[in-house]
């Protein structure tokens, strides 16, 4: 069986708008969190809330899996 990947593209590129903003530091996640709720985005609200460390693997290389 496949297993849905944590990270979708829809969250990477609701991360990628975030940090292309330039709006906060990427590793201030309650920031984060605020700015993607302000935008709507709340799959990546979630995320956040229950996958710290797949984030910050992918803020630190890039890697989704």
């Amino acid at each position: 069986m496949s297993k849905e990947p944590l990270l979708t593209d829809k969250i990477i590129e609701q991360i990628l708008t975030i940090r292309d903003s330039g709006v906060t530091n990427m590793f201030d996640v309650k920031r984060v969190q605020r700015e993607a709720r302000r935008k709507g985005y709340y799959e990546l609200v979630v995320f956040l809330e229950e996958h710290h460390k797949e984030y910050a693997k992918f803020i630190l290389t890039g890697e989704s899996e």
